[in-house]
């Protein structure tokens, strides 16, 4: 688990898969709504209180982003306190706002690597990539997929990069956006 201050009211949570399975939790039990994700959430929401110094009280508000084989991020938001919610001590009010599409967001060192994936996405007709460059490092964000190509898409990513554990909401904040949704088509043509 990764945690992230984003601003003063604003964090974010990295959970991969492993963090998952060492808890005993899937990414259905949060769709679930189950005690353990609830466990979770808290502990969660005590480690970041912690880390950065923060006491989280009264409403939080949660987005969830479910990337595939890569686990999921979630954006905290904690709102003011108001008088009454502080009357309730230790109550935190909880809305899940839930992203279902899957995004993939992959982390690459070079631009011959980026170059290389870009041919590769191309010869299997996968399309709708944006390219950005954050940090010394390049990111290949991909949404909007078809399910069914999801797996041998992070087949071929996990070749020429790694899983990025920094969002695309950091990224749009603070990187490079180099190519907008046409990286693939962008690419291939300018260095054939």
């Amino acid at each position: 688990m990764r945690l992230e201050r984003l601003n003063y009211n604003k964090i974010k949570i990295f959970l991969t898969q492993d963090d998952l399975s060492e808890r005993g939790l899937t990414k259905e039990d949060i769709w679930k709504d189950s005690m353990k994700w609830h466990q979770l959430f808290h502990d969660m929401l005590e480690e970041a209180s912690v880390e950065f110094g923060v006491e989280i009280q009264g409403s939080v508000a949660v987005e969830i982003f479910s990337m595939h084989a890569q686990g999921m991020i979630m954006i905290v938001t904690m709102e003011e306190p108001n008088d009454e919610e502080l009357l309730q001590d230790g109550f935190i009010e909880m809305q899940v706002i839930m992203d279902g599409k899957e995004e993939i967001l992959y982390e690459l060192d070079d631009l011959e690597n980026v170059i290389r994936l870009a041919k590769c996405l191309e010869i299997h007709k996968i399309t709708n990539a944006s390219l950005y460059r954050y940090n010394n490092y390049y990111y290949f964000h991909l949404a909007n997929q078809p399910a069914d190509d999801i797996n041998k898409l992070v087949a071929i990513l996990s070749e020429y990069g790694n899983p990025s554990i920094v969002s695309i909401h950091v990224l749009m904040e603070y990187g490079s956006e180099i190519i907008k949704d046409q990286a693939i088509e962008k690419l291939t043509y300018y260095f054939q």
